[in-house]
């Protein structure tokens, strides 16, 4: 079976944590078979160390949860605002239709490709699939019976660090065993190998 690796991120909610023109990435979780990899510290490591992980995996597919249109773009502009090279590519496709409003200065969501790995947005897929009901990361994971860490989403920044390291490990947890739960059906919204600039 491809190589599958979930990926989550936690923004800086003392900042409001939504918009990458005014607040940072604070930690980062790479989820695979082996185990979860978490990454934070300053943001300019954070970013080239998460760049480096994913460029040491075998090639497989990276599963975010509204990745599409959250977590790629907000990642590729602070590696700008940094000048940290990343090996994601962004394409803009507006063919796919967010509950959301954009990312701050985004017009929509993303196909995207991190260094050889193909992108799949679980939170896509689970929209699709299922007929009612949230499809928030943690209500879907409830559904499953998998249990979750609480935080309040908007008080991240309260957390210890410990407490931050646990729960962007669950949740990139949830988004690769959520993916996994119905593989052949998530599998199906990936993204194609994308031909275009890095992301920077």
């Amino acid at each position: 079976m491809t190589p599958a690796y979930g990926l989550d991120i936690e923004t800086d909610t003392a900042r409001g944590g939504l918009d990458p023109r005014d607040c940072g990435v604070v930690a980062a979780a790479v989820a695979g078979a082996d185990g979860v990899t978490v990454v934070t510290g300053p943001e300019p490591h954070l970013l080239a160390a998460l760049d480096g992980l994913l460029g040491a995996l075998p090639p497989g597919i990276l599963v975010t949860w509204n990745g599409s249109a959250f977590d790629l773009p907000f990642l590729s502009d602070r590696a700008r605002h940094w000048g940290i090279p990343l090996g994601l590519r962004l394409r803009l496709d507006p063919g796919i239709v967010s509950t959301h409003p954009p990312l701050g200065g985004h017009a929509g969501a993303y196909r995207a490709q991190w260094h050889g790995h193909r992108h799949v947005d679980a939170y896509r897929a689970y929209r699709a699939l299922l007929s009612d009901g949230s499809c928030a990361l943690k209500a879907v994971a409830r559904r499953y019976g998998l249990p979750v860490i609480e935080a309040d989403p908007a008080r991240i920044h309260e957390l210890s660090p410990d407490q931050l390291r646990g729960y962007v490990a669950r949740d990139a947890e949830l988004a690769l065993r959520l993916a996994r739960a119905r593989w052949a059906e998530v599998e199906a919204f990936g993204d194609p190998a994308l031909e275009t600039r890095r992301a920077s």
